[in-house]
């Protein structure tokens, strides 16, 4: 716990009932010291009522006429032993209501393309729970004829990063395992950034390849046809010398 709970109305409380610095207050509720200025002027946290932290186990009285008596003092919280061991709650991450109906397209989306990744690395990925993830990846999914494959960076449910280190982690398992990757799981597990800087991969010749170049002409039995390049349409009114001439004489 670095600052006390309600810390804009401790720092109310502090300035009208203690002679503390600005900067003291400041410290110790993490607010600027101009912010506490502006308190102390009315100019900022108007119609906020105070919080003793006194009263709610936060300082002790003591502390608070020791730091009054030393400006440069700085308070500390009030030792609390209901708070020692407490950690961050574990499970699935929180997926706002709006993206839910999302995740089993990426649940799909993930087992096609990464089937490295296990149930646990896709539940911490996604949000969502292993029953889910398991049914479907056996196909016993209600919906499952229904659900399409969609990328979850596409759709904002994992960043690009957290899907290329749950990637990697499971690449190194594997490895350590003794099991050989295919060349398929080897591309995949590329970086965005790498991906983005390599060069383009060959393509295959299209089967009309060279044909905007080519020109007919005649076969034995047959008169030699016209070879002049049909993209150059003024050939066919510039006729070469001497063919005017002869359809003069003609006349």
């Amino acid at each position: 716990m670095n600052k006390p709970i309600m810390a804009k109305a401790t720092a109310v409380w502090l300035v009208d009932n203690t002679t503390l610095s600005f900067r003291q207050i400041g410290d110790f509720c993490e607010l600027h010291e101009l912010e506490v200025q502006g308190i102390a002027d009315g100019d900022v946290a108007v119609g906020v009522k105070g919080f003793d932290p006194v009263a709610n186990n936060q300082l002790t009285a003591e502390e608070i006429e020791k730091a009054e008596k030393t400006p440069s003092y700085r308070l500390k919280l009030k030792f609390n032993a209901a708070a020692v061991g407490e950690e961050k709650r574990r499970g699935p991450r929180y997926t706002p209501l709006s993206k839910r109906q999302d995740r089993p397209a990426s649940i799909l989306w993930l087992v096609k393309f990464h089937p490295e990744l296990s149930d646990a690395q896709i539940s911490k990925l996604i949000g969502t729970t292993k029953p889910t993830i398991g049914a479907i990846r056996e196909r016993t999914h209600w919906n499952i004829q229904n659900i399409q494959p969609i990328d979850p960076v596409a759709l904002g449910l994992c960043k690009q990063s957290e899907l290329d280190a749950a990637v990697q982690k499971a690449a190194a398992k594997k490895a350590a395992d003794g099991e050989v990757m295919t060349d398929e799981e080897r591309r995949k597990l590329v970086s965005t950034e790498q991906s983005l800087g390599q060069e383009d991969e060959p393509k295959m010749p299209s089967n009309i390849s060279g044909l905007e170049s080519f020109t007919l002409s005649g076969t034995d039995d047959e008169e030699p046809r016209d070879t002049r390049d049909v993209r150059d349409a003024d050939s066919f009114f510039n006729l070469p010398e001497g063919e005017d001439d002869d359809e003069d004489d003609d006349r």
